[in-house]
């Protein structure tokens, strides 16, 4: 990619120019480039369509061998006037190590159909598949896309999600004039990019209904708001949505299902969490929660975000205050039985929600001015 770059200097390109020239995917070509400007390897421009550039450190960037980034994979078959070796399917690249998602953080990808998740769903975009993952919260769906797409827009679904903020409104700007900011939905559009829908079956399915033309064979909405316009979907964008069953007012409906033809279970990975050095007892106890969940006997399990919350407070608080918090978090109707799990897998006698206790006793520096911390005796001169 970054050859490419370097050797057209003067050029701006798309993705579009890239994959085709260099015989691979929309989404590895798409992910490679991005990954040269988070280096600052290249420029990105282009008020729609992304384009990009070489600058001053592409050169050097090309004579260095690099791993694929994540989502890359075999590239497509190259066309008959170039002559191109293809690989065996064994000798695929495939990106099995953690991958560091746009907020900083770690994804550990994991297995799905055959191969790690991340590629997964870069070939279900390159074949425009769209994609429903649904789980209990905390799972790690939006971490998967995240890892996924480092191009991703992402709209968090609720019951006040109004088609404004999916497609676009008329806001007030310094001079008090009213122009249109498009929203999340034409941008991704726009730009070939790739949009998240989170808690999708939070929202009102009258507001939902505005996103399907742009994922059926018309790939176009029209914007009623802005003077009737009709926004066009570009190469590569992609919609991926959020689901997650046991959330009060969730509502999966036979229009939102029937749009996503791959919906795929997320579940916590508890080895994950083992090889990640979080307590055992922990773990032992969210697994034992779990299936009773799977089991219709309680409503609520530790999911990979709890462990890893409990994780962290046990480095402040200690290990006390850690088990307490994890009880306190549960939902109250299932909170008697998380706390019996804690007791067992910890051997301690009884554990309750972290609660303030009495007043510590001030020392002598938090003392109030004039105080001498006993009572005043009147003294005779």
């Amino acid at each position: 990619m970054a050859r490419l770059l370097a050797d057209q200097p003067a050029d701006t390109l798309t993705i579009g120019d890239m994959a085709r020239q260099l015989g691979h995917s929309h989404g590895a070509v798409r992910n490679a480039a991005l990954t040269l400007v988070r280096r600052g390897e290249a420029d990105q421009g282009g008020t729609g369509q992304p384009e990009f550039r070489a600058n001053a450190k592409t050169a050097a960037a090309a004579q260095i061998a690099v791993i694929s980034p994540p989502g890359t994979h075999a590239p497509r078959t190259a066309q008959a006037t170039t002559a191109r070796t293809t690989l065996p399917a064994a000798a695929t690249p495939r990106q099995t190590g953690p991958i560091r998602r746009p907020g900083g953080q770690v994804y550990h990808p994991r297995e799905l159909a055959d191969l790690p998740d991340v590629e997964a769903l870069n070939r279900l975009r390159d074949a425009d598949v769209p994609v429903l993952l649904y789980g209990p919260p905390g799972t790690g769906k939006t971490s998967l896309v995240e890892a996924a797409f480092p191009d991703l827009l992402t709209v968090a679904g609720d019951g006040d999600t109004t088609v404004g903020d999916l497609i676009g409104e008329y806001t007030q700007d310094d001079s008090g004039g009213y122009v249109f900011q498009y929203g999340p939905l034409v941008t991704a559009m726009t730009e070939g990019r790739a949009l998240l829908i989170d808690d999708a079956t939070l929202i009102s399915p009258m507001v939902l209904a505005a996103l399907y033309p742009a994922m059926d064979g018309r790939r176009q909405i029209q914007v009623k708001a802005h003077k009737g316009e009709t926004i066009k979907a570009e190469p590569g964008f992609y919609v991926v949505a959020g689901h997650n069953p046991g959330v009060h007012g969730a509502v999966l409906t036979e229009a939102l299902s029937s749009r996503f033809s791959v919906q795929i279970q997320i579940g916590t990975d508890y080895d994950l969490a083992l090889a990640l050095r979080i307590d055992a007892r922990v773990v032992r106890v969210a697994r034992h929660l779990s299936r009773q969940v799977e089991l219709g006997e309680l409503g609520w399990a530790p999911q990979l975000r709890e462990l890893l919350s409990y994780q962290r407070t046990e480095a402040v608080l200690g290990t006390n205050a850690a088990l307490a918090n994890l009880v306190g978090i549960a939902p109250e109707e299932d909170r008697d039985a998380v706390a019996e799990a804690v007791i067992k897998a910890a051997g301690i006698k009884k554990i309750a929600p972290l609660t303030l206790g009495k007043q510590l006793p001030a020392t002598a520096a938090q003392k109030p001015p004039g105080s001498t911390g006993s009572p005043h005796r009147s003294r005779s001169r």
